[in-house]
């Protein structure tokens, strides 16, 4: 569950313990050209107040404009927006786009405070909500679910935010920890070395200032965790990479030139790790945009962790005769 949504389900919760009446819009379908995935999450206090977001901002005019003029819906309830293209441009809908949308008053917030406890634990659960009674419950979710919809009931499943572990405190690990924020990623920071992680200071980075292997181990990565090993010296990359490429970490990437690369395979297969777990490692790690400074080479490792994580083939990886932009750092 990224930041937004857990912002939306705070606020609903702590209007909620106000007294004031608040309903939770959540987008359910969507055909043509749509501004927010299934799976949006708006909270609507009845002065019209709201935060997240279902569309570009006209549909929640629209939505504030009707609690602002004595609309109480009373139980789940369907709104259709875009269904001519009179419409659709009235509500600045994209060509074609077509939104529904469930709106549901909240009669009890206690389901929100164990969504937002177990979230924290790093617990993917489901609500299931009929639509026709109003009952709703929360059972765990298995990796891989989405927003599910069938006419008659609405499946929301809320997971931890993501979460990225660099190893090692240096320059570029500075600036990725700054861009990787703004993705909404969850940043930690290892490094063992003093001399390092003395000057890390960056709000809402935590740093873990033991060795990779230990650090990696007790971190207890899952399938919302990107690890990258950033250091250039094989004595901490390597040793976060063994029990990093056993984890289910949705990435795992190493900094260096396609030479240095391929022997760091050659290391790695001297332990305990099978080929198809070395074969997990991205190396050299990044997109091929010719990237030279820190920012550019960050930029590059983001797209490509972006891209593995909306699962897209990150295609676009350095040709066999290309040296890789780390390789001015050997």
């Amino acid at each position: 569950m990224d930041s937004i949504d857990r912002e939306v389900l705070e606020h609903a919760r702590d209007w909620f313990a106000e007294g004031r009446h608040v309903w939770l819009i959540t987008v359910v379908e969507t055909w043509g050209s749509a501004p927010r995935p299934v799976g949006a999450l708006l909270a609507l206090r009845d002065d019209g107040l709201v935060v997240g977001s279902v569309s570009g901002g006209c549909v929640e005019d629209d939505l504030i404009e009707r609690v602002r003029t004595g609309e109480r819906v009373g139980k789940p309830s369907m709104i259709l927006y875009g269904v001519d293209k009179e419409e659709a441009a009235r509500f600045g809908l994209p060509c074609g786009g077509t939104l529904r949308l469930l709106q549901e008053p909240l009669a009890d917030a206690k389901w929100i405070d164990e969504v937002l406890e177990r979230t924290a634990r790093h617990e993917l659960v489901a609500r299931t909500l009929d639509l026709r009674t109003g009952a709703a419950k929360l059972e765990a979710a298995q990796l891989g679910e989405a927003f599910a919809f069938d006419g008659d009931t609405a499946r929301a499943v809320f997971g931890p935010r993501y979460r990225m572990l660099m190893i090692g405190a240096g320059q570029l690990s500075r600036v990725l920890a700054e861009m990787a924020k703004a993705l909404d990623f969850q940043v930690f920071v290892c490094d063992p070395r003093e001399e390092y992680y003395s000057t890390l200071e960056l709000p809402q980075v935590t740093l873990l200032p033991g060795m990779p292997d230990d650090v990696v181990t007790e971190f207890k990565p899952d399938a919302n965790t990107a690890i990258v090993a950033l250091t250039h010296d094989p004595k901490l990359d390597d040793l976060a990479l063994l029990e990093a490429l056993k984890s289910p970490a949705f990435y795992i990437g190493a900094l260096g030139s396609r030479s240095n690369s391929a022997r760091r395979r050659q290391r790695l297969a001297m332990f305990d790790l099978t080929p198809e777990e070395i074969a997990r490692l991205h190396g050299p790690i990044g997109l091929h945009i010719g990237s030279r400074t820190p920012a550019e080479i960050a930029v590059a490792i983001l797209a490509e962790i972006v891209s593995v994580k909306n699962g897209v083939a990150p295609t676009q990886k350095k040709a066999p005769q290309e040296s890789d932009a780390c390789a001015l750092s050997d």
